[in-house]
């Protein structure tokens, strides 16, 4: 019984040790690729959160107080400039016209009979003088009347787009009580936000007599088919956010954009001597970005490294990593620190990067 107890434990030890020089031996024939960062010039797109705004955008107000008598447009609608829009009843106004032209009409004829009687010098020249301005007060009393007349109808200012009503029809509306808002959006001023760092390099890279031309990504990641042009840049920076504000111009041909939407400016950035690496080569443990050095004896090393940028398929690295260090390009779940491999394929990062698909300048 002993002897068969004995027998079995050499045949089970003798299994785990052929399984593990069965498995060393798997480990042993991984092979791994291996190649360097690329130092070269190139183009980034940097994203930056924005704005947008219709080139004109403002309130329409009552001029006037009375009721309101009519609507003649829908809300969203387009408008063309000069087209009446709301009509505040206008009896009050047209009264009150009547009543200037008439004291007019007596003050010319007053005018006249005075002149008659100056050229025969029965009245004086003062005399006459008053008459005058007699007359000539009441035709600016006309005239005013006519503008109060005027502003009982709001027309459009511009071509645009209707806004909500802020009141209905049958509203009292006083001077100055707001009716809706009108955009032009046939341009879109885009306003975004940049870093001071990225405003320098932009203003020292800027050409003379050229202009920055940035792309629209809207709130469904769908790129705008038109492309803006930076024309603006604000005077100061935020002393809070260290940013400065870029205004950007669209045209908007379809009307697809409006007033008040949100999205991000895509903005072609040029690098010199970037840093690049393969997405590919990189981990991440707690948020932090690492390789796996390679260093002369094939001892792995862990190494943390700071992304500057990311690019498809790419990384620009900031610090952590030197131009002439091999990284494990595959292979990055089958080693450890410190780990030693016996075998590797060296990748130059020539042939490397054409292969990921990527367009690098």
């Amino acid at each position: 019984m002993n002897k068969l107890v004995l027998f079995a434990s050499f045949c089970a030890f003798a299994i785990i040790s052929a399984c593990g020089s069965h498995h060393d031996e798997k480990e042993e024939d991984v092979k791994f690729m291996v190649t360097s960062p690329s130092r070269r010039d190139t183009l980034i797109i940097r994203d930056y959160v924005c704005q947008i705004r219709a080139i004109q955008h403002i309130e329409l107000r009552a001029l006037e107080r009375g009721y309101l008598q009519n609507i003649f447009v829908d809300e969203g609608k387009f408008v063309r400039e000069g087209q009446l829009m709301f009509q505040i009843m206008p009896l009050m106004y047209k009264a009150e016209l009547q009543k200037a032209e008439a004291e007019a009409k007596f003050a010319e004829i007053e005018y006249l009979n005075t002149k008659q009687l100056a050229d025969s010098n029965v009245v004086s020249a003062n005399e006459l003088a008053l008459a005058k301005a007699k007359f000539d007060k009441a035709k600016a009393e006309v005239s005013l009347a006519q503008v109060h007349l005027g502003f009982t109808q709001i027309r459009a200012p511009f071509d645009g787009i209707m806004d909500r009503f802020q009141v209905r029809l049958g509203s009292l509306v006083d001077e100055g009580d707001l009716l809706t808002t009108l955009s032009d959006n046939s341009k879109m001023w885009v306003y975004f936000n940049v870093p001071e760092a990225e405003y320098l390099n932009y203003k020292m890279n800027l050409k003379k007599d050229s202009v920055m031309k940035v792309k629209l990504l809207m709130a469904n990641n769908i790129l705008f088919d038109q492309t803006g042009v930076v024309e603006a840049i604000e005077a100061d920076f935020n002393n809070e956010t260290g940013n400065i504000a870029f205004r950007a111009t669209f045209k908007n041909p379809k009307g697809l954009l409006r007033h008040g939407e949100t999205g991000n400016v895509q903005m072609t950035v040029p690098l010199k001597n970037a840093l690049l690496i393969p997405q590919k080569a990189t981990f991440e443990v707690l948020e932090k970005k690492y390789v796996f050095v390679v260093d002369k004896d094939h001892v792995v090393h862990q190494r943390e490294i700071v992304i500057e940028a990311e690019m498809p398929d790419l990384y620009i690295v900031k610090e952590g990593l030197a131009e002439n260090e091999q990284i494990i390009l595959e292979g990055i779940r089958k080693v450890h620190d410190k780990a030693k491999i016996a075998e590797f394929e060296y990748h130059d990062p020539k042939v490397v990067i054409p292969n990921l698909k990527v367009y690098v300048e």
